[in-house]
């Protein structure tokens, strides 16, 4: 074979495969592999053009736990006699709310001071010990709320000689929190296809969102109900009533435009 003829077939190979190594590079660039490498190295920035929309998510709840403590204050000359007529009052009252329902996990003390009391002698000026008081303390955690009033009004008559303040609280906060959550970035969401509807301009994908502004259930309490002393007239039941209270989530969402 001539050597121009051999030559001319070498040149039309290497232009054809040109041509198809051409039309491949062509095809990755707009929808081949090369294509998707280029879109997701440009996904990687944070879009220049973007906008964004607040709101807040509100969930109205009412309490479902009540908690209160109580103690028996006793003073006495006697160190030794002291406790048991102490105890024996505390151990009514425990046994009286347990009978009310209350679990004994729920039941906490929190308290159990003897404390010398002193008196001064002018004559002799000298500090002697002229007694003793104790005081024992127990908290109660109530999960049946229609039993609160019932175990505050009966315990005077069992010695209880002082009631603290009474909270309501939620037990499962983060349930309410993720429901209020909820519903803010849907608040979100709808206000910002409105903006972007209203201003002419195509909502892209999120590119970001911060949540703020979180207000949790804070218990809310009644005020104490002082030293009640052994009283029976005290055993009428008090009108207690826990109210509701707000939980509210505020967040803000940036959307790209399109």
């Amino acid at each position: 074979m001539p050597i121009d003829k051999t030559k001319k077939i070498k040149d039309i190979v290497i232009a054809i495969f040109l041509v198809f190594l051409m039309v491949g590079g062509i095809y990755s660039a707009f929808w081949g592999p090369l294509r998707q490498f280029i879109n997701a190295y440009s996904n990687s920035f944070y879009p220049t053009k973007t906008f964004s929309a607040s709101a807040e998510g509100k969930v109205t709840v009412s309490p479902d736990i009540a908690k209160f403590d109580f103690s028996v204050i006793s003073e006495g000359k006697d160190a030794k006699v002291l406790p048991d007529v102490n105890n024996k009052a505390m151990n009514a009252a425990i046994e009286f709310v347990k009978s009310n329902g209350v679990d004994g996990k729920d039941i906490q003390t929190t308290q159990y001071n003897l404390s010398p009391k002193y008196e001064y002698d002018e004559k002799t000026k000298k500090t002697s010990i002229s007694g003793y008081a104790l005081t024992q303390t127990v908290l109660v955690k109530v999960r049946d709320l229609a039993k609160v009033a019932e175990i505050v009004g009966g315990l005077p008559a069992l010695g209880i000689n002082q009631i603290g303040s009474i909270s309501f609280e939620v037990d499962d906060q983060e349930k309410f929190l993720a429901q209020a959550r909820t519903q803010a970035f849907e608040k979100a969401r709808a206000k910002a296809q409105v903006m972007a509807a209203e201003n002419g301009i195509s909502m892209g994908n999120i590119v970001g969102f911060w949540e703020s502004g979180i207000q949790p259930y804070y218990s809310s309490s009644v005020k104490s109900l002082g030293g009640m002393g052994g009283d029976e007239s005290a055993a009428t039941a008090p009108q207690i009533q826990p109210g509701t209270e707000e939980i509210t989530v505020q967040v803000n969402v940036s959307y790209e435009i399109k």
